[in-house]
């Protein structure tokens, strides 16, 4: 049996994929947490196969979070179960060290079939993410742009799609200020963008944010 913590912000989500799973012949849903803070004792007071989780998950700020869960806990695998854009999104948690990702709006039979395919040693990303990069290899420039950006550089775009100023991005990501600074420059100039509205417009036109 594959035991499984499941990661995830919603009570609904929780609900859903436990009756969903309830009976099912491989997997079992041995936890459940509401925050990212909760993740270290879910996996240290059972024998966790695969986790779960939301990338918006209360509490995660970076995708380095996530790779310090998968370093401290080498023997959990990572799924990613998030309704974030998969062209952008999935690629760096593969990077991160995560062994799959699962498009909230997928099936739960296909979040079944990653977590056996996962549990079983496969980096899974699905077909459409599969045809989403074929496609990016086709556009033009201006279309992979954000094929440029950094996982810490999505991050600090995401934060400041979301109003918040550099000092506020500072201490979410435990950063400087002027590194923060530094990351806003480096995301003008690879967006080819001049200022903030246009920088955080362009991120949304490309589906960054």
């Amino acid at each position: 049996m594959i035991n499984v913590c499941l990661a995830d912000n919603f009570p609904v989500v929780h609900f859903g994929v436990k009756a969903y799973f309830k009976d099912h012949p491989e997997i079992s849903i041995a936890s459940n947490v509401g925050n990212f803070f909760m993740i270290p004792d879910a996996l240290r007071n059972k024998e966790i196969d695969v986790l779960i989780m939301d990338l918006e998950l209360d509490g995660l700020n970076s995708i380095y979070e996530v790779k310090s869960i998968i370093k401290n806990f080498p023997k959990t695998k990572v799924i990613i179960f998030s309704s974030l854009p998969e062209n952008v999104y999935a690629p760096n948690a593969i990077k991160a060290g995560c062994a799959g990702y699962v498009h909230k709006t997928s099936k739960l039979e296909n979040l079944g079939n990653v977590i056996v395919k996962v549990n079983n040693g496969q980096i899974m990303l699905n077909d459409d993410i599969k045809r989403n990069l074929a496609l990016i290899a086709k556009q033009n420039k201006s279309e992979r742009l954000y094929r440029k950006l950094s996982n810490r550089e999505i991050e600090v775009l995401r934060f400041l799609s979301d109003g918040k100023k550099n000092n506020e991005i500072a201490k979410i990501l435990k950063l400087n200020e002027k590194t923060i600074s530094t990351y806003k420059l480096r995301l003008l100039t690879k967006l080819n963008v001049t200022n903030l509205v246009d920088l955080v417009n362009k991120a949304k036109t490309l589906e960054i944010v």
